[in-house]
């Protein structure tokens, strides 16, 4: 088979999550196991970073590969879904997996894969964990598909763990509560493994406590060590968002070590660069830029930082310099789509990936700080989630464009006019994404917005 007809065999042969729902789900990691078994268990050939949540864990992700690259370690990334190839999985320093490598993988193991039957992302796993083994790589990081202690990339043993944080996304698969789902996601938390939570939620914080307790594990609350003050984006003709990252006067401790310390110290200092005024004070970081526009990447650099002392605690060598670098060259070093992303400025025409509710809370606050004159939604959602929350948060005195997606999973384009009418939103059926931004752009009047989102499907069909 070649390139092409290797993909259709995965996608119409595979279930496949992002296209069919939860019948792709698996709830065990059987035939994750017996994949990486089959080709030599390459998850033990490399280290490993592991990260989850519900929102913020592929941008998380993002920046620690784009920092690790900076600091001259050879680095792998394992996210989904993709958005336009699905070599945006698996990237080593942002290059894509080769398409050779893909056709080999599959032809080599075919035959087992017929008798194992797995899903598309378990074998997807495999393909990422052998080619990082294989290229030896000196670190990788791996986000999580759904969930966490289910998930199949929940096989490795990692330099740590991180979970972004918690709100109400697939509860059919992961509970109906934010102690259920912060239960699953949990399920990462490995013996004697540092845990990082990027977010500090009250009501599901001894969900993570007691599991660490159960694990040893050493756990940091980034946020009670670090936040994001006056945040703001700078040069608009670069597109750059700025923040100062300010270290908090109690940093919560590290937890659960034997002898009652912890293995790491989350107040170690990552090594201040020096600028023209004199060193920095290390403590807090001033003028963090990146690429990335979106306001609530505040809520996801606190935890990188905390997550690069743990790494020079373990050996690696992170300076401030290489921080700093990969935070602003995220997008350029890793090729990150979809997170704010600026698609044309005459019209306006920006693309967000945020899809469920805490999501869609942030892309309206975006929203409304963006200057326009009238907001055009381009809006499809998937046909397996509960919408009715999400559309009472809708603004009302916008325009809207139903689409759908062309997955399986797509709420069909009437239907979800209908929805939207009952919550009070009007538009026109489009059908299409494409015919959806289209009529959009024909309605735009200069300084008026157009967003794209509602799923990820329709954010990376507009892309």
């Amino acid at each position: 088979m070649n390139y092409q007809q290797t993909l259709d065999y995965l996608y119409t042969q595979l279930p496949m999550f992002q296209r069919i729902g939860s019948a792709a789900y698996k709830n065990n990691l059987d035939n994750t196991i017996a994949i990486l078994r089959l080709i030599g268990n390459p998850e033990n050939k490399f280290k490993s970073i592991h990260v989850a949540g519900t929102n913020g864990k592929g941008s998380t992700s993002h920046f620690l590969a784009s920092i690790l690259q900076s600091a001259g370690y050879k680095t792998g990334l394992y996210t989904s879904p993709h958005l336009k190839d699905f070599r945006e999985r698996i990237k080593i320093n942002g290059e894509m997996i080769p398409q050779q490598c893909v056709v080999d993988f599959v032809a080599a193991y075919k035959n087992n894969f017929e008798i194992i039957q797995p899903s598309f992302f378990e074998m997807t796993v495999g393909l990422a964990f052998d080619y990082f083994a294989s290229q030896e790589v000196d670190i990788a990081v791996i986000e999580v598909g759904l969930g966490g202690r289910l998930d199949s990339t929940n096989v490795i043993i990692p330099e740590l763990s991180i979970i972004t944080n918690i709100s109400f996304d697939h509860t059919a698969l992961l509970g109906n509560t934010l102690e259920k789902i912060a239960s699953e996601k949990a399920g990462i938390i490995k013996p004697k493994t540092p845990v990082i939570i990027g977010e500090t939620q009250t009501e599901i914080k001894n969900v993570f406590i007691e599991k660490a307790k159960q694990n040893n594990a050493p756990l940091i609350f980034a946020d009670e060590n670090y936040k994001a003050v006056n945040v703001h984006h700078i040069n608009k003709d670069r597109l750059l968002l700025s923040m100062d990252i300010e270290k908090q006067t109690s940093p919560s401790p590290p937890a659960f070590s034997e002898g009652g310390k912890g293995d790491v110290k989350p107040d170690l200092v990552i090594p201040a660069s020096h600028s023209e005024g004199g060193k920095e004070d290390a403590a807090s970081y001033l003028n963090i830029e990146t690429e990335l526009l979106g306001l609530y990447q505040q809520k996801n650099i606190p935890a990188v930082i905390c997550v690069c002392k743990i790494l020079n605690n373990k050996g690696f060598t992170i300076s401030e310099t290489h921080l700093r670098a990969g935070i602003k060259n995220v997008v350029k070093q890793t090729g990150l789509l979809g997170r704010w992303q600026v698609l044309s400025q005459q019209p306006l025409v920006i693309a967000d990936t945020g899809h469920n509710e805490a999501g869609i809370k942030e892309v309206l606050i975006q929203i409304r700080i963006t200057p326009h004159h009238h907001l055009h939604f381009v809006l499809g959602v998937v046909n397996d989630k509960d919408i009715a929350v999400i559309l009472s948060l809708l603004p009302k005195d916008a325009s809207y464009y139903f689409c759908q997606a062309s997955i399986p999973r797509a709420l069909n384009a009437s239907d979800l006019a209908d929805q939207a009418k009952a919550a009070g939103l009007t538009g026109e059926v489009c059908g299409s994404v494409q015919n959806a931004v289209l009529a959009a752009k024909k309605n735009a009047q200069a300084g008026d917005l157009i967003f794209v989102g509602g799923s990820t499907f329709t954010a990376a069909e507009a892309i």
